[in-house]
C-alpha cells in the first residue's frame, strides 16, 4: 500500500493561487468522491486551510500524474500552471510530511496550533463522506499522536509569536490569575479582536472595548460578553481596569499620564498592566514612569516575540526528531500488516491445499486402501504442492542472478536451524 501527499501552501505560491485551489466546505464531500472515482483512489482526504490546500490518498500503485490532473481539472486550471506551484511525496516521505505538518512544522508561524484541529477536520470529513479507509485512518491516528508528542515533550508551543498573544501572555505574568481581572481593550481592529479572544480563552471576568464608533465596539465586544464604549468614556471606567491594551491609528496619544494617576489613586496603587501596540503610540511613554504600572510599547513585544522564535527553533529540532521516530514506527508497522496478509494469504492456500489431499485421502480410505499407505500418499502430495511454487519461483530468481532471493529463502525457512535440529536427532 502507498501513499501520497500533494498540496500548495504559503511557501509554494501566492495567495491568489491559493484561493483558486481552496475546497470550500459545502463542495468537500463530493469533491472527495469525484476524487476517489475518477482516479480510482482507494482511500483519500482533503486538507483545506486558507495557508495550505493538500489531498493525502492510499492506493496499492498511487498515480501522480492522474491527481494532479484532477486537482487541475476541478479547479479549472493547467496541469503546468498547478506543478509549479506544488510539491508531492511519497510513502515515507508522505508520511513524514503530514506528521510535520499536524505538529506545526510547516505552518507560516512555527508550532501553531490551530494545524492540528484542521487535521482532525479533513480526517473526519473523509470518514463522514465515506473515502477514508483503515489504511489512511491508521496514517491519520499515528500523525495525530505523533503531533500530540512533539506538543507535551517539547516547547514548540509554549511561547508566544504573534503581538495579539504575546500582550496576553506578558499580561499573565503580572496577574496570576486573570479570571479576576477586567480588561480595557482601546480601538476595534484585527489586533485587538485577537487580543480579545486571547483574554476571552483566559477566562477574563469583564472586557470594555473603547472605540471611535460604538458600532464598531458593540461588534467586537457583544459576543464576549463585554461592553462598548466611545473613547471620550476611557476615564470613567480606567480606574476599573487591570490590563489596558491600546492599538488604534490616532495620530495623538489616547490615554495620558494624568488620567492613568488619577486611576491608581482610586485604585490605591494596585497595578496596572499597559500594552501600546499602536505607531504612533496610543499612551503616553511618561505614564511608563509612573509606580505600578508595567507599559509595553510593540517594540518590546517584538523582543519577545523574537526570543520566543529562537526557543521554538530550538525545540523544532527536538521535534523534528520526534517526527522521524513517528514515520519510521509507523512504516514499520504498515510492513508488518503487508507481511500478516501475505502470511494470511499463504495460509488460506495452504489450508485449501490440505482440505483437497484429506479429501482424496478420506476417499481411498472408504474404498478400503492400506491406512498406512494412504497416510504416506497424502503427507508426500501436500509436501510436494506447498514446495512446488516456492521452488519454481526460487529457481527463477537463482537463474535471474537474484542472490539475495537464497539468502532470504534460508532466513525465511530456518534452514541453519533446521539442519541442526535434523544432525542432534540422528
Amino acid at each position: 500500500m502507498g501513499f501520497l501527499a500533494f498540496g500548495i501552501n504559503h511557501r509554494t505560491a501566492a495567495v491568489d493561487v491559493r484561493e483558486r485551489v481552496a475546497f470550500a466546505p459545502d463542495q468537500l464531500a463530493d469533491a472527495l468522491q469525484q476524487l476517489r472515482e475518477e482516479t480510482l483512489t482507494q482511500e483519500v482526504a482533503i486538507l483545506s486551510t486558507c495557508n495550505r490546500t493538500e489531498i493525502y490518498l492510499s492506493q496499492d500503485h498511487p498515480d501522480a500524474d492522474a491527481l494532479v490532473e484532477w486537482v487541475a481539472r476541478f479547479h479549472g486550471m493547467t496541469v503546468d500552471e498547478l506543478a509549479r506551484c506544488s510539491y508531492l511525496h511519497r510513502d515515507a516521505g508522505a508520511v513524514r510530511h503530514m506528521m510535520r505538518v499536524a505538529a506545526g512544522l510547516d505552518s507560516m508561524v512555527l508550532g501553531e496550533p490551530q494545524i492540528l484541529g484542521q487535521m482532525k477536520d479533513a480526517w473526519q470529513s473523509a470518514r463522514t463522506a465515506g473515502t477514508l479507509g483503515p489504511y489512511l485512518d491508521r496514517l491519520f491516528q499515528s500523525t495525530f499522536n505523533t503531533a500530540k508528542q512533539v506538543r507535551t515533550d517539547t516547547a514548540i508551543g509554549e511561547n508566544p509569536v504573534s503581538v495579539a498573544f504575546a500582550a496576553v501572555s506578558l499580561a499573565r505574568q503580572i496577574f496570576s490569575d486573570l479570571r479576576r481581572s477586567t480588561a480595557l481593550l482601546i480601538g476595534a481592529g484585527e489586533t485587538i479582536a485577537l487580543v480579545a479572544r486571547h483574554l476571552y480563552e483566559q477566562g477574563v471576568k469583564t472586557i470594555i472595548v473603547a472605540n471611535r464608533t460604538l458600532e464598531r465596539a458593540e461588534l467586537l465586544s457583544e459576543p464576549l460578553g463585554g461592553r462598548a464604549i466611545l473613547l471620550n468614556q476611557i476615564p470613567d471606567v480606567l480606574a476599573q481596569c487591570d490590563i489596558i491594551i491600546s492599538s488604534t491609528a490616532s495620530p495623538l496619544p489616547i490615554l495620558g499620564k494624568g488620567a492613568v494617576e488619577r486611576a491608581l489613586k482610586t485604585r490605591k496603587h494596585s497595578p496596572m498592566f499597559m500594552v501600546d501596540i499602536a505607531v504612533p503610540r496610543d499612551i503616553e511613554p511618561e505614564v511608563g514612569s509612573l509606580s505600578d504600572v508595567y507599559l509595553y510599547s510593540v517594540d518590546d513585544l517584538h523582543e519577545v516575540i523574537e526570543e520566543n522564535l529562537r526557543s521554538r527553533q530550538g525545540a523544532a529540532q527536538a521535534a523534528e526528531r520526534l517526527i522521524d521516530l513517528g514515520t519510521d514506527e509507523f512504516m514499520q508497522r504498515l510492513r508488518a500488516l503487508a507481511a500478516v496478509d501475505v502470511l494470511r494469504r499463504y495460509r488460506q492456500k495452504a489450508e485449501h491445499l490440505r482440505d483437497q489431499e484429506l479429501a482424496k485421502a478420506q476417499a481411498r480410505l472408504e474404498k478400503g486402501a492400506d491406512p498406512q499407505l494412504v497416510l504416506a500418499e497424502m503427507a508426500r502430495a501436500l509436501t510436494n504442492k506447498l514446495l512446488h511454487d516456492p521452488s519454481v519461483q526460487l529457481k527463477q530468481m537463482s537463474a535471474e542472478g537474484r542472490a539475495e532471493a537464497l539468502t532470504l529463502a534460508q532466513e525465511l525457512f530456518a534452514l541453519d536451524e533446521d539442519s541442526h535440529s535434523v544432525q542432534g536427532k540422528s
